[in-house]
């Protein structure tokens, strides 16, 4: 409970009806998508300005008084979880267009701004936000920074960090600093943009971003293959990305078609079932273009690896495809599913495919285990959906086990526990799987120099 004097303070920094207690409010904004932890906050604050910002944060470390950042609280990983009584401060306010510069061909936006906002402002401008992910309609730029959020255009476009020219961002200790203040070249000594960006909020707030934007994206085809080998999406992939340039390389098994097919109402791509499915996108400014795809898909046919395909005709038959792919992490959250967000280099990812294979059906033959992700970049997503039968805590637990073996598998295979999704609190145990004793002990140095009194976000990342 926070002590009247704290709350008197709150209410002169934001106003009463921007302090919320409320067990609803608590609850919404107290947690992120994950569902191991429960929602318990002292208080949400919702300021409307930088300054605002930094005075919470200077009030917190007065109080010691440790904080949550909130952005859309679409993570996957307990980032965004206050569960021992921290104070919630939620960017939703802090929403604006502050800034565009159609020259630079960027845009200062809010924290708080919903990510498919910004790809709609970017559209009217004639230009292109290229993040994006299934959570893009309710996820806000602030959170996808701190996370450095990855989605299915990876494979051509990178990660948030890409597009990131600038940051105004309060810090750990109360202090607002901008960070390179929008420059394309400015190699002045550390780049602490960068620090901040995929800091799961443990430095301090981002509270403005500089976004670079692209060039509107040609007109583009959606195929859409099916596999029976899973090793051998990994050939289909060399196949395309040797002569096409692709803007995505997705790939989904049966099991995760079967439910989105039956809870979504959507069409099955083509009759033939098989094992699992590739889907691929690529820009087409010339018929050429298309007849190469053809041809590619033919070879793959020839020899093996691909069993029937389908390639969209239309704009709306290409966005009824990517909806198969899209489609699924909505749909399994009814099943409470235990998420694997891992990556390997794309050189090493057939044999890691064998191994988590091997490891998958040895460990969870009675569980039902829907496999899809952005194979492009070697990001895997593996689910195991919780059964009818189990508490939480015990389906958790049987998945803990499991997730120090493939954790295990990573470090053999110099590859990520976290791919997209951030370590928060459900990742941490396994870090060592992925960074060295050096490199940790190097992050919580970065994180005294930002955050002196531990009040941002303790317990994300390490503890």
């Amino acid at each position: 409970m926070l002590p009247q004097r704290v709350i008197e303070q709150l209410i002169d920094i934001v106003g009463e009806s921007r302090l919320l207690f409320e067990a609803d409010d608590l609850q919404r904004f107290g947690v992120d998508r994950t569902t191991l932890w429960q929602a318990a906050p002292c208080a949400v604050v919702l300021p409307g300005t930088v300054e605002e910002v930094q005075s919470i944060v200077r009030l917190a470390n007065q109080c010691n008084l440790a904080i949550v950042p909130s952005g859309g609280r679409t993570g996957l990983s307990g980032g965004a979880v206050a569960k021992d009584g921290e104070l919630v401060v939620a960017l939703d306010r802090i929403n604006q267009v502050i800034d565009f510069n159609p020259m630079d061909r960027s845009v200062t936006v809010g924290a708080g701004m919903i990510t498919g906002h910004l790809q709609q402002f970017a559209e009217e401008q004639g230009l292109f936000y290229p993040v994006d992910f299934a959570a893009s309609g309710s996820s806000q730029i602030g959170g996808n920074i701190a996370t450095n959020a990855g989605g299915i255009k990876v494979v051509k476009y990178g990660m948030t960090r890409n597009w990131v020219a600038g940051l105004k961002v309060v810090n750990g200790a109360g202090d607002i600093i901008e960070l390179n203040k929008g420059l394309a070249k400015n190699n002045t000594g550390y780049d602490l943009r960068h620090l901040f960006i995929g800091s799961e909020g443990t430095l301090g707030l981002i509270c403005e971003a500089t976004i670079q934007l692209a060039r509107a994206p040609l007109e583009s085809s959606v195929m859409v293959m099916g596999v029976e080998n899973f090793a051998e999406i990994v050939d289909v992939l060399t196949c395309f990305s040797r002569d096409l340039d692709l803007s995505a390389f997705e790939f989904f098994s049966q099991q995760a078609l079967d439910k989105v097919i039956s809870h979504r109402g959507h069409t099955e791509p083509f009759k033939t079932e098989t094992a699992f499915y590739a889907l691929l996108e690529f820009e087409h400014s010339s018929p050429d273009i298309l007849d190469k795809a053809m041809a590619l898909f033919e070879h793959c046919v020839d020899v093996g690896w691909v069993v029937d395909g389908v390639i969209s005709q239309s704009q709306s038959q290409a966005k009824n495809l990517w909806k198969l792919r899209e489609d699924i992490s909505g749909t399994l959250w009814q099943w409470q599913p235990y998420k694997n967000d891992i990556s390997v280099r794309i050189s090493r990812m057939a044999d890691f495919l064998e191994d988590v294979d091997q490891l998958v059906m040895e460990q969870y033959p009675d569980f039902e285990v829907i496999w899809y992700g952005h194979i492009g970049d070697g990001n895997l997503h593996l689910n195991i959906l919780k059964p009818e039968a189990f508490s939480v805590d015990q389906f958790h637990s049987k998945c803990v086990n499991v997730s120090e073996e493939i954790g295990q598998l990573l470090a053999k295979y110099e590859g990520s526990v976290s791919a997209e999704h951030g370590v928060g609190l459900l990742k941490k145990d396994y870090l060592h799987y992925s960074r060295s004793a050096v490199e940790m002990d190097m992050m919580r140095s970065i994180k005294r120099a930002f955050d002196p009194n531990y009040i941002m976000n303790p317990g994300k990342l390490f503890d």
